[in-house]
C-alpha cells in the first residue's frame, strides 16, 4: 500500500476545477503532479488556486500526453468534454494509468465496444466518477438491500430532473464563453444524455453485472420546444441560441428490462421550467418501497398514513459509511458526495485493488446513451442491450475490498475517510 499517491489532472473546466478545489486538492495523501487543460488561462488560475491551498506548483502542460508519460503520476483524473473523454480513457489505460474519469456518455455504440477493447487488453483499472453512487439515500438503499428487506426486486426508477436553463448549464455562462459541452450535443442528438447519476446507484441495488444484466431498452421522446421557447424569451441569451434548433426532445423516457425480471424506468427532463432538483430514485421489492419524492422508505405492514419517514428511517438503516461520514462532518460538494467518490478511487489506487465501480459498470453506463439515440430513431423499439462482461456476470462475485465498497456492505475501520499526513499522525503517536 502507498501512504501517498502521485496524480495528474486532465480538464479544468468548471466540473473539473470544483472537483479539484472542493476534495482531491484537500486531501492529505494526493499529491496534484501535473495539470492539464487546452485553454492556458485555466491552467493558472488552478495553479494559483493550489499554490494558495500551501501545496506546490504542478506541471502544467497543453497535451494530455506529457501527463500520461510522466513515471511518477500513479492515477489520472479526467474531466474533459464528452467528445474526447474516452480518448482520453484509453490514453491512459495503456499507459497504465489509475483512470477515473467524469460522468458522461458516449456518442457511439463502437466507443463502448473500443473501450473494452483496451480495458480487455491492458486490465487497466478505471473508474466512472458516478459520485450519486455515494448519495445518503442511494446507500441506504444498497444497506436495506444487502439485509434482503426489499424481499424480491421488482422495478427501480431514477430520472436527471434538472432546470439546465436556469442554472445556465447549457448558455448563459459569462465564466465559460459558451464553452459547455451540453448543449452542442442538444442541438445534434436526442436521447437519454445523462442517466448515470439515476442508473449507477440502482444498477449496484439490482446487481447488474454481477447475477444479473440489461436485455433490452427502449426509449420515447417528447417534442423539442422548451429550451428554443426559453431562449428567446432570455434577454441574456445570444442570438445564435435563440435561432439554434435543438433536437434535444424535452422529456426522453427509457425503460430497460433486466435478466431476473426486474424492470428500470429513467427519465431526462432538463429544459422545462421545473422547480426544484430531483433523482427521483425508487426501488419497489415484495416487502418494501423507498422513494425519493415521497420521502418515505416503507415497509409491508407498517401503519399509514407513512409519509416523510426517511430522517427516521436513516436511524436505523443508514449505511455505515454515511454513519461515520455524517459523524465526521460531510466535506466537498453535492452534499458531500464528491468527496466519497474521489475517495473511493483514491484508495483503489493506493491498495492496489479494483475499483467500485469498475470497466464493466463504466462501460455499460456509457452506452445507455446511443443505444437510446438507437431506439428513439426507431420509434421507441427495444432494443438489445450488449453484455459487456461477454458472460462474466453469471458468476462474478462483488467487489468487497475496503469500505467504499457498492456490492455489498463492508466495514473497514482501517481506512480513514479524511487521512492526515503521515507526519500529523506520527507527531499523535
Amino acid at each position: 500500500m502507498k501512504d501517498k499517491i502521485k496524480v495528474g489532472y486532465i480538464g479544468l473546466g468548471r466540473r473539473g476545477t470544483g472537483v479539484l478545489t472542493w476534495c482531491v486538492s484537500e486531501m492529505a495523501d494526493v499529491e496534484i503532479t501535473a495539470i492539464c487543460d487546452i485553454y492556458e488561462p485555466y491552467l493558472e488560475k488552478t495553479t494559483k488556486m493550489l499554490t494558495e491551498k500551501g501545496r506546490p506548483a504542478p506541471i502544467e502542460t497543453t497535451d494530455y500526453h506529457d501527463i500520461l508519460n510522466n513515471p511518477e503520476i500513479d492515477a489520472v483524473f479526467i474531466m474533459t468534454p464528452w467528445d474526447s473523454r474516452i480518448d482520453i480513457v484509453k490514453d491512459s489505460m495503456r499507459a497504465g494509468k489509475y483512470t477515473g474519469f467524469e460522468v458522461g456518455c458516449a456518442f457511439d455504440i463502437n466507443e463502448c465496444h473500443a473501450l473494452l477493447e483496451v480495458y480487455e487488453e491492458t486490465k487497466t483499472p478505471i473508474m466512472m466518477l458516478e459520485n450519486c453512487c455515494y448519495g445518503r439515500l442511494e446507500m441506504m438503499a444498497m444497506n436495506v438491500q444487502d439485509k434482503g428487506l426489499f424481499g424480491e426486486l421488482l422495478h427501480a426508477e431514477g430520472g436527471y430532473h434538472h432546470d439546465l436553463v436556469s442554472c445556465h448549464e447549457l448558455y448563459g455562462n459569462p465564466d465559460d464563453e459558451d464553452r459547455h459541452y451540453r448543449i452542442n450535443s442538444y442541438m445534434h442528438r436526442s436521447c437519454e444524455q445523462y442517466p448515470t447519476h439515476a442508473l449507477g446507484p440502482l444498477c449496484k441495488v439490482l446487481g447488474i453485472n454481477r447475477g444479473n444484466k440489461m436485455l433490452t431498452l427502449s426509449s420515447f421522446t417528447s417534442k423539442a420546444a422548451a429550451l428554443k421557447a426559453r431562449a428567446q424569451k432570455d434577454p441574456k441569451a445570444k442570438d445564435k441560441w435563440k435561432n439554434a434548433e435543438y433536437k434535444q426532445g424535452d422529456f426522453i423516457t427509457t425503460i430497460i428490462t433486466c435478466a431476473n425480471g426486474e424492470t428500470i424506468k429513467l427519465c431526462l427532463d432538463t429544459t422545462a421550467p421545473l422547480p426544484h432538483y430531483s433523482r427521483n430514485f425508487t426501488i419497489c421489492g415484495t416487502n418494501a418501497r423507498l422513494s425519493e419524492n415521497s420521502k418515505v422508505l416503507f415497509f409491508d405492514g407498517m401503519e399509514e398514513p407513512c409519509r416523510d419517514n426517511l430522517e427516521e428511517m436513516y436511524k436505523e438503516y443508514d449505511h455505515p459509511l454515511h454513519k461515520e461520514y455524517v459523524a465526521l462532518g460531510e466535506k466537498g460538494g453535492h452534499g458531500g458526495m464528491d468527496w466519497l467518490v474521489c475517495r473511493a478511487f483514491i484508495e483503489s489506487v493506493k491498495h492496489g485493488t479494483q475499483t467500485p465501480i469498475d470497466a464493466y459498470d463504466s462501460i455499460l453506463w456509457l452506452a445507455i446513451a446511443p443505444l437510446s439515440e438507437a431506439s428513439i430513431a426507431m420509434g421507441g423499439a427495444p432494443v438489445p442491450v450488449p453484455d459487456f462482461t461477454r458472460g462474466k456476470w453469471v458468476n462474478r462475485e462483488p467487489i468487497t475490498e475496503g469500505k467504499y465498497c457498492l456490492d455489498k456492505v463492508c466495514l473497514d475501520d482501517t481506512v480513514d475517510i479524511f487521512p492526515e499526513d503521515k507526519e500529523k499522525k506520527d507527531e499523535k503517536k
